[in-house]
């Protein structure tokens, strides 16, 4: 599981990386000291936690959730507060506050919080494949049993562990219009003319094309970045890691890639190039190649 740290006590920063990386109850993916901050990095790496503490300067908890919420994070949030404030602690549960870490920090108190909200978490996202599953059930069609390009798609993505980013479905797209365009390999067409070409497959108006051809760019490069920052932790763990192997050299710069795990390891901030066109010429060539 990846956390990411709102705090504006550096101590209790410190004190809850200590725990979850002493438990080995995930990976600090980042870390930042108010909600202004924090937003940004939350939405482009898109942990699975938050720790975030409910009284901070600028915005506090609630209030950077609202922001979060409204930018489309879907990740769960653990307040850290010393408030024993009733309405607060009732407006942070309507919020999708999943449990509460009280101040002073208590590490069995962490450690079991986190391994609850975790387990949570697994269940939750084990209840959603089982109805995924139950919804697309159908009697197999034995004379239709090879895959779509889309299937060949989801099935990369999710190696690279984005099939469930907001990113992914824009990706899926644009390799969907490369392949009924009946592009050549090489040379693709400007990254700019994709966007708008999947912007128009739900906007009308030429503001509209364009402010979500902008919209889709900015998605597309936190997805991406998201899949570097989840095979640099394959490669922290194992170096052999079968994917990382496979897709680490031919999607991206494997400098990038190291530069990625030396911040990860010094719990640095999660920053890279993103080379948007080179993810996206790889992916299609390799669709183009599973379809011949």
């Amino acid at each position: 599981m990846r956390y990411f740290i709102v705090d504006d006590d550096r101590a209790s920063r410190a004190m809850l990386a200590a725990i979850i990386d002493e438990f080995e109850l995930g990976t600090v993916i980042g870390e930042a000291n108010n909600g202004v901050d924090a937003i940004p990095q939350i939405l482009m790496m898109q942990p699975e936690f938050v720790l975030i503490d409910l009284l901070m300067p600028h915005l506090d908890g609630i209030e950077t959730i609202d922001h979060l919420h409204q930018n489309g994070f879907e990740g769960s949030f653990i307040m850290i507060s010393q408030v024993v404030n009733k309405e607060m602690v009732a407006e942070s549960y309507e919020k999708g506050i999943e449990f509460f870490i009280h101040k002073p920090i208590n590490k069995v108190e962490v450690q079991m919080v986190l391994k609850r909200t975790e387990e949570k978490h697994r269940l939750k996202n084990s209840i959603m494949a089982i109805r995924q599953s139950l919804t697309n059930f159908e009697v197999p069609d034995v004379k239709n049993t090879k895959k779509t390009s889309r299937d060949h798609i989801q099935s990369i993505l999710n190696d690279m562990g984005i099939v469930g980013e907001i990113g992914s479905e824009d990706i899926i797209q644009i390799i969907e219009q490369l392949l009924i365009d009946k592009h050549k390999i090489a040379p693709l067409p400007p990254l700019k003319e994709i966007y708008e070409k999947v912007a128009m497959l739900t906007k009308n108006t030429p503001d509209d094309v364009l402010k979500e051809s902008k919209a889709i760019e900015q998605r597309v490069r936190r997805t991406i970045l998201a899949s570097m920052i989840n095979l640099a932790n394959l490669g922290i763990v194992d170096y052999t890691n079968s994917e990382f192997e496979y897709y680490t050299p031919r999607y991206f710069d494997l400098t990038d890639i190291r530069y990625l795990m030396q911040q990860i390891e010094n719990n640095g901030q999660r920053k890279a190039k993103v080379n948007i066109k080179k993810f996206i010429q790889v992916l299609y060539s390799e669709i183009i190649s599973k379809a011949d």
